[in-house]
């Protein structure tokens, strides 16, 4: 049984149990942006898609580069595991890989005043760091960023925010202990506000690319945007940064079904430059048209 996910993070399989009772849906045209993006110092095009699978690949992705070879990993209500359900953990967001091969997941849970973190190591070990809300922090934890230094993680909340949190990277910096609270050590300042993101992934030191599930537009002039935030410097941990923030484009809307996408996860492989970026599709069709959308520079 699908565990309840509280409203502050939209997952994209909530209700599909009923969607899988639905035997009919409308048929629509692709979806329009409803005005162009700002220019911006990067563009990204569409290259391909992958069927993204509504279990295993509906909330995140990350590409691992240790050991040597290894597949795309994805998150979905499907790859928690058992016993932490058991926990109150029903929610994993969109994870991250360092290039030394520590790999972690958000998670989340309906109510408390903790977030967690889990991660594996290059060894294949898991461990568990939980972090202590801050003072007027959102329970919920959608995605996961490692600085290409490693020392340093950010994460975000979902809703309409103008900050993005920075974290010690559990596992990886030295400061950091399963045994004790994963402390917030500093925060990015957003020259606007964003909504809604899902992932990010830096594709540089200074320079984060997010997506976005923003269902209204009023931010960017489009809905469900890709964003780049360039960072006044790299994450340190001992001093707040400032971030600004620009729309890129809009994600791809296609579907055989009308109704509501929802945006999902993102991950920059580095190796060869592609951006993967989850779009899960409307009504039925979640179960049948959801894609992984890849894109390159230029």
């Amino acid at each position: 049984m699908t565990p309840h996910i509280p409203r502050r993070r939209r997952p994209a399989l909530a209700g599909l149990a009923a969607l899988l009772a639905v035997s009919t849906a409308a048929l629509s045209a692709p979806a329009a942006a409803s005005a162009t993006a700002a220019p911006a110092a990067e563009v990204w095009t569409e290259v391909g898609s992958d069927r993204a699978d509504p279990l295993t690949e509906s909330q995140g992705l990350a590409s691992v580069e240790v050991p040597a070879n290894s597949p795309n990993r994805y998150t979905g209500i499907g790859t928690i595991p058992a016993e932490l359900r058991l926990r109150g953990w029903n929610h994993v967001g969109d994870p991250d890989a360092h290039y030394d091969g520590h790999y972690i997941e958000p998670y989340q849970r309906d109510s408390g005043t903790t977030k967690m973190f889990r991660v594996q190591a290059p060894d294949g070990g898991w461990s568990e760091y939980e972090h202590t809300l801050s003072p007027g922090e959102a329970l919920n934890n959608s995605w996961v960023a490692i600085s290409p230094d490693g020392q340093w993680m950010l994460s975000g909340e979902y809703g309409t925010m103008s900050r993005l949190l920075v974290f010690p990277t559990p596992g990886v910096n030295p400061s950091t202990s399963p045994s004790a609270d994963l402390p917030q050590a500093a925060t990015v300042h957003l020259d606007r506000p964003v909504r809604d993101v899902q992932g990010c992934d830096f594709t540089g030191p200074t320079t984060l690319l997010c997506s976005s599930d923003d269902p209204e537009g009023a931010l960017f002039g489009i809905t469900k945007p890709l964003l780049q935030v360039d960072l006044s410097a790299a994450p340190s941990g001992t001093a707040d940064v400032d971030g600004r923030v620009t729309a890129l484009r809009q994600l791809p809307l296609r579907s055989a079904c009308s109704g509501a996408f929802e945006v999902q996860g993102l991950d920059y492989d580095r190796r060869s430059g592609t951006l993967r970026v989850i779009v899960m599709s409307p009504g039925f069709c979640v179960l049948t048209d959801s894609m992984t959308y890849r894109f390159t520079r230029g």
